[in-house]
């Protein structure tokens, strides 16, 4: 019996058990395959749900065309396990572009998201991490001469040769415009902190440190945060990826019950299932309590950390040799004081979203369908988890929170210290609403100073039962590596006073302890 000779519904059942690749290969055997299987809807549909979550908000939204999508993914993943450098290359917006769309319509409805497993599996492969996840501006000091670059670049065929047999050049040459190295940011922050380095390099530590700590960068148009220097308030996701490393070295280093949930590949950017289906009209309604109006999950307790530099080393980075203009400023190898903070925070109102006020930061969801999600105010207390004997541990807090014009969180907090606010801070959810990874941004003094002080800041949602963890219960895992043993400078046997002293800059001329035991000095963080 010949196979188009079958029952429609065993044929279709054996042809969903074909690989989707081969799916077109299929369709080309003969005449009656193609009939069979272009245009159907059944087929396609099939086989982009065995792999993938439902990129619908929810069943009843209107079907995509699924043989159009299944033929992107194919697409997708051809290039992703391709082994040429050249073609990731040529099709970094396009497969760039698809891992951001998968972490929007990921989805944990049918237990764990199929989106992510697919992203995850892809970039255990290392050359899928050089060629999408290292192309920000970051890696702009690895090129020793920019017009040697410009011209190499402009030689499109010596450069897709030239790729294949040197496959660590891709780190050294940031993406080719600024929409690409911001969207390579970004899937980096979306995947997490898992890049390595060669030891050749210069430590991509120190380059992350010395972006966050650049003065530049903090002005009326960023609003002091991780926004563009253009005043849109659109994320700046190099910002936020130098945060990122940052602070993802410092916490993890230091203190690995407090890990940032970005430890792992894709962890806690999963779209949560209520807010996708929040419903503006629940605003309206009088005796539903505010947290259940909160669509971004406020509510609870938050593990956050903070970083600074020493007052003198700061000033010194920033105004002792002004580099060229338009050029990143030198890497920076100066140690960073960490501390880690529990906050409490509650919902105290609920606004619906407007168009103008607060310098016009209330905006339109991207998505028309689904109104904006409100404005959310929160207030609560915060305390030092590395000293309890410290005068300034505990501060009060509060906050908004909002949706930007993209459809990105912003969280803007203020701490409070004998009444009198001290400090703001200004985050980006990555992820999303609600999104479990939690907030990255920065911190810096109420009045704006240009002169700072100003440092990176991260906050996530936590289960209250952490705080009381047992450190030597956790488990051993993995602590990341960036391959450099250069990220900390050896030479510079900090004096434990010049910490001190800029913290009490910072929180008041208090004692705080000491940032580090004598015997830490040696080790080489």
């Amino acid at each position: 019996m010949k196979l188009l000779d079958l029952f429609y519904d065993v044929l279709i059942l054996i042809l969903e058990e074909v690989d989707s690749a081969d799916l077109a290969a299929c369709a080309q055997t003969c005449s009656g395959f193609n009939s069979f299987i272009k245009g159907n809807t059944r087929l396609f549909r099939t086989h982009y749900l065995k792999q993938f979550d439902d990129p619908r908000r929810d069943p009843t939204s209107p079907e995509p065309k699924w043989d159009l999508e299944l033929q992107k993914l194919v697409k997708w993943h051809k290039i992703l396990h391709s082994e040429s450098l050249s073609i990731k290359q040529n099709y970094f917006r396009f497969v760039a572009t698809i891992v951001n769309d998968l972490v929007n319509s990921s989805s944990e409805a049918t237990g764990s998201s199929r989106n992510i497993s697919q992203l995850t599996d892809v970039f255990l492969n290392s050359k899928n991490v050089d060629s999408f996840l290292k192309r920000s501006s970051l890696r702009r000091h690895f090129i020793k001469d920019e017009a040697d670059v410009s011209v190499f670049l402009s030689q499109s065929s010596r450069r897709l040769h030239y790729l294949d047999d040197n496959a660590e050049l891709v780190l050294q040459i940031p993406a080719d415009d600024e929409d690409d190295r911001q969207l390579s940011a970004k899937i980096h922050c979306l995947h997490g902190f898992q890049i390595s380095h060669g030891k050749s390099l210069p430590s991509l530590l120190a380059l992350a440190r010395s972006h966050v700590y650049d003065l530049r960068n903090y002005t009326e148009y960023t609003g002091w945060g991780p926004w563009r220097k253009d005043g849109s308030m659109r994320v700046d996701w190099e910002m936020v990826e130098a945060l990122m490393i940052d602070l993802g070295y410092n916490s993890i280093y230091c203190h690995p019950r407090f890990r940032p949930v970005w430890s792992k590949p894709f962890a806690g950017i999963t779209r949560n299932t209520v807010v996708k289906n929040y419903e503006f009209a629940i605003l309206k309604e009088l005796d539903i309590p505010l947290d259940i109006k909160d669509p971004y999950n406020i509510s609870g307790t938050w593990i956050r950390i903070v970083s600074f530099l020493d007052w003198n080393d700061l000033y010194h980075f920033n105004f002792s040799a002004p580099p060229p203009n338009g050029r990143p400023r030198d890497p920076i190898y100066t140690r960073e004081a960490t501390r880690h903070i529990a906050m409490h925070l509650e919902v105290t109102k609920v606004e619906p979203y407007s168009k103008s006020g607060n310098n016009g930061v209330f905006y339109d969801c991207v998505d028309d369908s689904n109104p904006a999600f409100p404005l959310v105010h929160f207030a609560g207390t915060s305390h030092s988890l590395d000293s309890s004997m410290d005068s300034n541990a505990i501060s009060d807090i509060k906050g908004t929170v909002r949706l930007t014009l993209e459809g990105e969180v912003r969280w803007t907090t203020i701490s409070i210290f004998n009444g009198e606010q001290r400090w703001r801070s200004e985050g980006v959810q990555v992820g999303g609403p609600a999104s479990e990874r939690g907030v990255i941004g920065t911190w810096f003094d109420k009045d704006y100073s240009d002169e700072g002080p100003v440092g990176p800041t991260a906050f996530w949602k936590v289960d209250e039962s952490m705080l009381f963890a047992d450190d030597s219960s956790s488990e051993d895992d993995e602590i990341y590596d960036d391959g450099d043993d250069d990220d900390v400078d050896d030479d510079d046997d900090r004096d434990e006073i010049g910490q001190n002293d800029y913290y009490e800059h910072l929180h008041g001329d208090r004692e705080v302890e000491q940032e580090h035991d004598d015997d830490d000095d040696d080790d080489g963080e």
